[in-house]
């Protein structure tokens, strides 16, 4: 089983957005019963709530369930269980280190560092740009990359 985190700092909108969006990908795929996909914030203010009402809409839009999300802080625990660790941004990689106490930096990364082509690195936080359509479309072109990384690691068709 190939386990991926998705990280960002409220759990509610990024972080969620690519879970639902991989899950998604990974089933078009025919390679659910190979995956645990899950997602985590990196702070705790929204536990147990469901993903924000614009990430709920863009995935409705694109119709990609968003069955079972919501949030959850990252734990040490998911730093040693999960294999994938993707943070949203150079931030989040930060905090995901700090829980960590600097543990699992083999197995963190920047989503869009799977991106060569894209001089943007970062995927900016929908809570404050209110541009949830962008964050769909820079997840749309990481989790693409991410999944080729990630079949070819693991000698997946």
């Amino acid at each position: 089983m190939i386990k991926v985190l998705f990280v960002c700092l409220g759990n509610i909108c990024r972080s969620p957005m690519a879970e639902a969006m991989f899950r998604d990908l990974v089933k078009k795929e025919g390679l659910e019963a190979k995956f645990e996909i899950d997602s985590a914030a990196t702070g705790d203010w929204h536990i147990g709530k469901p993903p924000h009402k614009g990430t709920l809409s863009i995935l409705d839009k694109y119709r990609i369930s968003s069955d079972g999300l919501l949030g959850r802080q990252i734990t040490s625990g998911d730093i040693e269980s999960f294999d994938y660790i993707i943070g949203m941004d150079e931030s989040n990689i930060s905090n995901i280190l700090a829980v960590s106490g600097g543990q699992g930096a083999e197995k963190t990364f920047r989503l869009l560092d799977f991106r060569e082509d894209l001089a943007k690195k970062d995927v900016p936080d929908p809570y404050y740009t209110g541009d949830f359509e962008e964050t769909y479309d820079l997840l749309s072109k990481g989790l693409a990359s991410l999944l080729e990384h990630i079949k070819k690691q693991h000698n997946l068709g």
